[in-house]
C-alpha cells in the first residue's frame, strides 16, 4: 500500500506519447515552453528511455589507495562518533575525547580498507564511478491533453526554425553604372 501511494505522483491516466529528445535539457526546455502557453504541465512526465549503465575509470587501486581510501572513511566516522560522545563529556574533556575517536577511527579504516582490498584477490584493480543514464527522454502526457501538446509544441518548433526577420524592410543595393576605362591615348 505505501509503495503504491509514492508511486501516485509518477502516474498518468492513459499516458500518451508527446516528444523524443536526444537530451534532459532538451526535454526541460520544453517542458518549460509548455509552461509558459500556460499548459497544465502537472499533467507531464519525463522519461529517461533505454537506460544503460556507466562507468568511467578513474585510476589504478594500490595498496596505499586502499589504505588511505580507508583511513579517510575512518577518519570521518570517529569524528562523527568522537561529536556525539563528546556532547556527554566533562567539561575540558571534549576535544581529547573527539581527537582520541578520530585517530581510532583512521587505524581502524585503514585496517578495514586493507582487508577489503586484499579481499578482492586482485580482480578489481582500479577505481571508478558509476552512473545510470537514458539514451533519450520521452515526454508522456495525459491523453485528453495530447492534441494542445502538439500543437503548442509544433508552434515552438516552426518558431525555432523561421529566419530570423528584421525591425526594417531590407532594400537591394543600389545598381551602379560599370566602370570605364579611360581610353588610350
Amino acid at each position: 500500500m505505501a509503495q503504491q501511494q509514492g508511486r501516485q505522483g509518477f502516474t498518468l491516466e492513459y499516458p500518451q506519447h508527446l516528444a523524443y529528445f536526444d537530451q534532459y535539457s532538451e526535454a526541460q526546455r520544453a517542458v518549460d515552453y509548455l509552461s509558459d502557453q500556460k499548459f497544465p504541465v502537472e499533467n507531464i512526465m519525463i522519461v529517461g528511455t533505454d537506460l544503460k549503465q556507466v562507468e568511467r575509470v578513474t585510476g589504478r587501486m594500490t595498496w596505499g589507495k586502499a589504505a588511505g581510501y580507508g583511513a579517510a572513511t575512518g577518519a570521518w566516522f570517529g569524528l562523527l562518533l568522537g561529536l556525539i560522545v563528546g556532547i556527554f563529556a566533562e567539561p575540558g574533556q571534549w576535544f581529547p575525547i573527539v581527537l582520541s575517536a578520530i585517530l581510532f577511527g583512521l587505524v581502524f579504516g585503514v585496517v578495514w580498507g586493507l582487508i577489503g582490498y586484499a579481499f578482492t584477490g586482485g580482480r578489481r584493480d582500479f577505481t571508478s564511478v558509476t552512473q545510470v543514464v537514458a539514451s533519450r527522454y520521452e515526454l508522456l502526457v495525459e491523453h485528453k491533453l495530447l492534441a494542445d501538446g502538439q500543437r503548442l509544441l509544433a508552434g515552438a518548433h516552426q518558431q525555432q526554425s523561421a529566419p530570423p526577420q528584421s525591425q526594417a524592410p531590407q532594400q537591394p543595393p543600389a545598381q551602379q553604372p560599370p566602370a570605364t576605362q579611360p581610353p588610350e591615348a
